[in-house]
């Protein structure tokens, strides 16, 4: 059996997808549905069973599960802007490393996602060499909750034992829940239906024109692609960025979806919201040279390439899930 943990969430269902998409139904979704619409994401999906993040917790304590293969965890809080920093540190931190701690002692492949929030403002660069990950200082207690799994497994020597994956900005299908942590592509395409333009957030930075902020952005397919692969490399372990390598720019973003419903570009600049301006990255780029050092075959799409698919087959003309 493979576990998957956040199993109803973004790249929680989009990995079960592409585990159903392989002929893997043997599926333990994991995972707290609440009163979100996030349960859509499992509509349609092949597995065996579902359970609550905290009975799950309790059966595997217990040795109450069937045979587990592996566990993809990919269950947190992803918001940015939490601010019950306990609640992140039970949640983010001390549930990923029960896991991690019984997947260990099992020997059972455990994948878990970090995050590129660890990197903060970017100054240290964006390296997921082991020797630079415990220095990284991150700007939110989202990305301080993951850089602590991320230090804990590096301080006990798990990294040649557990696979760790720092996602950058990842977009795609399935994201349609999260609310205000949804993608700007899934934002925007509201936006232009609603005002026929796209509003970006401007810039206080004289090096950055407004719009000209950069980030690493990385499609969910490509994403879930990557996650199989380390899935049946067992001898390939360590934290790695997960992002194309390839930085560019909000206004770039913003040109691809009015290209991909064919309109011409409307553009505007708002102010930034004070309580995030002292957070607000301006520059994230994944260096993947870790990666490409263990053979991942993954070829990331375009920027273009992506967001037109995403637009095209699933968000226009009404919302499509994988």
């Amino acid at each position: 059996m493979i576990i998957v943990t956040g199993g109803a969430g973004f790249i929680g269902s989009a990995m079960v997808a592409k585990l159903n998409a392989q002929g893997e139904t043997n599926i333990l979704v994991v995972d707290e549905l609440g009163t979100s619409g996030k349960w859509k994401n499992l509509v349609g999906k092949q597995f065996a069973d579902f359970i609550h993040k905290d009975h799950f917790i309790e059966m595997l304590l217990n040795e109450r599960l069937p045979k587990v293969a592996a566990i993809i965890h990919m269950g947190a809080n992803s918001s940015t802007t939490e601010k019950d920093v306990d609640h992140l540190m039970e949640n983010n931190y001390r549930y990923t490393r029960i896991l991690a701690e019984w997947s260990v002692r099992k020997k059972v492949r455990f994948i878990y996602a970090s995050s590129g929030a660890t990197y903060g403002d970017g100054s240290m660069g964006f390296s997921d060499a082991d020797s630079v990950s415990p220095r990284l200082i991150p700007l939110n207690a989202y990305g301080y909750s993951k850089q602590l799994l991320d230090q804990w497994v590096l301080q006990h020597d798990l990294q040649q034992k557990v696979v760790g994956v720092k996602f950058f900005n990842v977009f795609g299908p399935n994201e349609y829940h999260k609310g205000e942590m949804k993608s700007l592509i899934c934002k925007a395409y509201t936006q232009i239906q609603e005002m026929g333009k796209i509003r970006l957030f401007k810039s206080y930075k004289p090096e950055y024109k407004h719009g000209e902020q950069v980030r690493d952005f990385v499609y969910i397919k490509d994403c879930t692609e990557v996650l199989w692969w380390f899935l049946n490399s067992p001898k390939v372990n360590g934290i790695y960025n997960l992002g194309t390598g390839r930085a560019r720019s909000w206004n770039d973003l913003a040109k691809a979806i009015f290209s991909a419903l064919e309109i011409s570009p409307n553009i505007e600049y708002v102010d930034m919201p004070e309580e995030i301006r002292t957070a607000y990255q301006y520059h994230t780029e994944a260096e993947t040279t870790k990666l490409q050092s263990v053979q991942c075959p993954v070829q990331f799409r375009s920027l273009e390439d992506s967001v037109k698919e995403y637009v095209q087959n699933y968000l226009h003309p009404e919302l499509r899930y994988l």
